[in-house]
């Protein structure tokens, strides 16, 4: 049997997008699991977010033992963790949406809302947009240059800037990804990017950080 990708359920992401996404790209066993003993024995883990960080939040601590279990997983047994958009804001330590929610403090920082500099920019960030690499490159060859899918209105910054694996630009830089050992975050939708996304999501597979 395949070793099994645990996609985890915690009601706040499209799953069913992004387990297409992950087949796509040669994943051969996807568990979509709010079942947390699937996800110590998980060979790779993804957390997808879609919505307010709060409710997300509420939603995955809401499971009894899953981020107890997601933290035994990636930081003793060394899986491969990667966060879709709002699953890439909660690694931060809060997020300041409809009031302060503590995240997963897994890569310090804070979830801000974008500022718009000029009238022009549009808030949401929606749409297609390029990833530029960060000055660091801590997610191992993992994120490479090109153009993703992009639809948030509060972005990450990391209070070390040796965890940003990637940029993007709209009314000023925006993390695009951030990365810390065997855990990397995107704040873009690789299940929406087309080639980019099935080639980002096929390198997470082989991934051995």
């Amino acid at each position: 049997m395949a070793d099994v990708l645990a996609l985890i359920d915690y009601g706040a992401g499209n799953l069913h997008s992004v387990a297409n996404a992950l087949r796509a790209a040669g994943a051969e066993n996807v568990a979509i699991t709010a079942d947390p003993s699937v996800v110590r024995t998980a060979e790779r883990i993804v957390l997808p977010g879609v919505g307010s960080f709060g409710a997300c939040a509420a939603g995955l601590w809401g499971i009894p033992g899953m981020v107890e279990a997601m933290a035994e997983r990636v930081h003793v047994g060394g899986a491969p963790f990667l966060g879709i958009c709002v699953g890439m804001q909660l690694l931060a330590t809060r997020g300041l949406e409809f009031g302060e929610t503590p995240g997963l403090g897994w890569i310090a920082g804070e979830v801000r809302a974008i500022e718009r500099t000029d009238p022009a920019i549009k808030i949401p960030h929606m749409g297609w947009n390029d990833v530029a690499l960060g000055r660091h490159d801590p997610a191992s060859g993992l994120i490479v240059p090109g153009e993703a899918y992009f639809l948030h209105s509060f972005h990450y910054v990391p209070d070390n800037g040796q965890d940003v694996a990637a940029m993007t630009d709209h009314g000023g830089g925006l993390v695009a990804a951030v990365a810390r050992d065997n855990v990397v975050g995107v704040q873009f939708h690789p299940e929406k990017s087309q080639s980019y996304g099935l080639s980002l999501l096929s390198r997470f597979l082989e991934w051995k950080p």
